[in-house]
């Protein structure tokens, strides 16, 4: 791929993080920095994914206020599940 130029101050700060974070040099650093970009950008969500949570919050709020203790709703809600598990 070959050389990358950064302004000084980019420079600087990647000089400061070698020897701060403990990487071995530059090339490290930056190396290190696109490993972490290629992970978060495999968790991003894709659109299907965002809308399905849409749908679920607007579920949510369209089913209106649970009523009483939220404890008991819950303890309520997790004795259902596990009574259709079986």
């Amino acid at each position: 791929m070959g050389e990358i130029s950064f302004p000084s101050e980019i420079r600087q700060w990647i000089a400061s993080r070698v020897t701060e974070g403990g990487y071995a040099d530059e090339d490290d650093y930056v190396l290190e920095l696109i490993r972490r970009d290629m992970a978060d950008a495999s968790l991003a969500e894709t659109p299907e994914q965002i809308a399905w949570v849409r749908e679920k919050v607007a579920e949510g709020l369209a089913s209106g206020i649970a009523e009483g203790d939220p404890r008991t709703f819950i303890e309520k809600l997790i004795a259902k599940r596990r009574a259709t598990r079986g």
